[in-house]
C-alpha cells in the first residue's frame, strides 16, 4: 500500500493528537482543509486508519493491576471458541495468538488481585482447551505507546 509523505505526516499528527481538527492538519501539512478530509477518508477506508479513541489512566478508573497472561490451548480445534470467549471479557484488552510455548497472550487490566484470580480461575481456565495459564504481573510501566512509526521504506511500496 502507497503511503506519500503527506499521508505518513496526517497519520502521525492523529496518533499524536486524535482530536485535531482538519484545519489543524492542514495548517501542520500545508494543504486545504477538503484535502486533508478527503486523505483522512481514504486513509479510513483502506484500513490504514482503523478508529480514534482516548487513552486513559487506568488506576484512576480503579483498574489497578496490569498483566500479561500466557494461555496454553490444547489443540486448534479450541482456537475459535477461545477467542469470542476472550472478545466479551472486558479486563483483556489485548490478546494476540503467538508462536512459543503459549497458544496465546493477552493484556489485561483489572481492579485488583481478587479480580485478577476470578478471572484466571473462574473464567479463562474453564474455557475449554484450555491447558495452563502463567501470569506474568507488572510492577511498574516504563513505556505504553500505541504509536506506530512508518518506515521508510513503506512509503514507496505500491499497492
Amino acid at each position: 500500500m502507497h503511503l506519500d509523505e503527506l499521508d505518513i505526516r496526517i497519520i502521525d499528527l492523529l496518533q499524536r493528537d486524535g482530536r485535531a481538527t482538519q484545519l489543524e492538519l492542514s495548517r501542520s501539512v500545508g494543504l486545504s482543509q477538503p484535502a486533508v478530509a478527503e486523505r483522512i477518508r481514504k486513509l479510513e477506508e483502506r484500513g490504514v486508519i482503523t478508529g480514534y479513541s482516548a487513552r486513559v489512566d487506568a488506576a484512576k478508573l480503579g483498574k489497578d493491576i496490569t498483566a500479561f497472561i500466557g494461555v496454553s490451548i490444547e489443540h486448534p480445534k479450541y482456537f475459535e471458541n477461545f477467542a469470542k470467549k476472550v472478545l466479551a471479557l472486558p479486563d483483556v484488552l489485548e490478546c494476540h495468538r503467538v508462536a512459543g510455548q503459549d497458544s496465546y497472550i493477552l493484556k489485561v487490566k483489572t481492579a485488583n488481585t481478587k479480580t485478577l484470580d476470578s478471572l484466571l480461575v473462574e473464567t479463562l481456565r474453564t474455557i475449554a482447551g484450555v491447558t495452563r495459564t502463567q501470569t506474568t504481573i507488572v510492577l511498574s510501566s516504563i513505556k505504553e505507546d500505541t504509536h506506530v512509526r512508518v518506515p521508510p521504506e513503506q512509503q514507496h511500496k505500491g499497492e
